[in-house]
């Protein structure tokens, strides 16, 4: 099973939900806001991608930080401030068995999915 996590309207979610459904692949999504994000699931991606990947130092919600978490950012505290702030996730997160893609990029799904 195929499971997409992020918010409705990014545009890049869009552009993953869309290329899911064009391609007919069966996913469910995840919306951060409304369904939540916990320590499990975000320990579980952590497996498969480093946290630097994941944390998206190019969001909004990123430049409002307060800068003594911005300059001193480790794991721990990208796990603390990315579960109080899901928006801080670089969207969108597939899940699917073994893999956990971050991002997308149509190539790439491709190749994951259909190849």
């Amino acid at each position: 099973m195929i499971t997409l996590y992020g918010i409705p309207n990014c545009d890049t979610v869009k552009k993953a939900r869309t290329w899911l459904e064009s391609n007919n692949q069966d996913y469910e999504f995840h919306d951060f806001r409304k369904d939540g994000l916990n320590t499990e699931m975000l320990d579980d991606w952590l497996k498969f991608v480093d946290w630097q990947l994941l944390l998206n130092k190019r969001s909004t919600t990123w430049r409002g930080l307060d800068d003594s978490i911005k300059n001193n950012i480790n794991l721990e505290l990208a796990k603390t401030v990315m579960l109080e702030n899901p928006t801080l996730i670089k969207r969108p997160v597939l899940k699917m068995d073994n893999t956990v893609m971050v991002g997308f990029k149509a190539d790439l799904y491709q190749a994951a999915l259909l190849d």
